[in-house]
C-alpha cells in the first residue's frame, strides 16, 4: 500500500506527503508501534547493518502522532549532522526540531490553540513532549472519547486502574505530581497529572 495512504490514517490532513518524503530521503525504517506507557515514540541510529529506525505509537491522536514523528526525525537529522557527538536533546536537536516543525505551521496543519501550545513548547523543548504538561493538555483535547481519564481530572480518593490492571487511590498533590496509593501493596507512587487511567469509583 502507498506510504502516504497508510500515514494519512494516523496524521492530520496534509501532513502525510512530507513525512513520506522524509522516510524516503533519510532511508528510514518507520514503524507504527503498539502503545507504550513511558514513551510516544523513539529513534535508533544505524547499527549492525541496519539503517535509521523510528517508531511512533499507533494510538496517538493525529496531532500527537505528528509532533512525536517530527521529534524523532529531529533526532535522526541531528545524528546525521553530528554522528552522536552531541547531547540527544541539546541545542542542535532543539534547533532541528523547530526547523522541521516549520513546514507544518506554514501549511496550517494545526488548530490555532494547538499551534500556540506547540510554539510555546518549542521555545525550549524537553526530552519528551509527554513530560510537558501544557502541551500534553493541549494535545489531549483532540483525543477520541474513551473510558479513560487523566489523574488530574479525578476527585481525590477516587480509585482507578492502569492498563496493566493495578489499582490505585488518588491521595494528594505534591508540587506537580499526584501521590497515589497502590491498593494491593500499600505503596505510594507519584503520577504525572496527565497519566491515562480508568476510574473505578469515587
Amino acid at each position: 500500500m502507498d506510504k502516504v495512504k497508510i500515514l494519512s490514517k494516523y496524521l492530520p490532513d496534509g501532513a502525510a506527503p512530507l513525512i513520506s518524503r522524509w522516510i524516503d530521503y533519510f532511508k528510514c525504517d518507520f514503524k507504527i508501534s503498539k502503545a507504550r506507557n513511558t514513551r510516544f515514540g523513539d529513534y535508533r541510529p544505524p547499527q549492525k547493518g541496519e539503517g535509521h529506525r523510528i517508531s511512533v505509537n499507533y494510538d496517538l491522536n493525529p496531532y500527537a502522532f505528528l509532533v512525536t514523528t517530527v521529534h524523532e526525525f529531529a533526532h535522526l537529522l541531528t545524528w546525521k549532522e553530528h554522528q552522536g557527538r552531541v547531547k540527544p536533546h541539546g541545542t542542535e536537536w532543539k534547533k532541528n526540531f523547530k526547523r522541521m516543525m516549520q513546514p507544518f505551521f506554514d501549511s496550517h496543519i494545526f488548530p490555532e490553540d494547538l499551534r500556540f501550545a506547540i510554539v510555546s513548547y518549542l521555545e525550549n523543548p524537553s526530552a519528551s513532549s509527554c513530560s510537558n504538561i501544557t502541551l500534553l493538555r493541549a494535545l489531549k483535547k483532540y483525543d477520541k472519547e474513551s473510558a479513560s481519564s487523566t489523574v488530574e481530572s479525578l476527585p481525590f480518593k477516587t480509585v482507578f486502574r492502569l492498563k496493566d490492571g493495578r489499582t490505585f487511590q488518588k491521595e494528594t498533590l505534591l508540587r506537580k505530581r499526584y501521590r497515589c496509593l497502590e491498593i494491593h501493596t500499600g505503596r505510594l507512587y507519584l503520577f504525572n497529572p496527565m497519566a491515562e487511567v480508568y476510574p473505578l469509583q469515587a
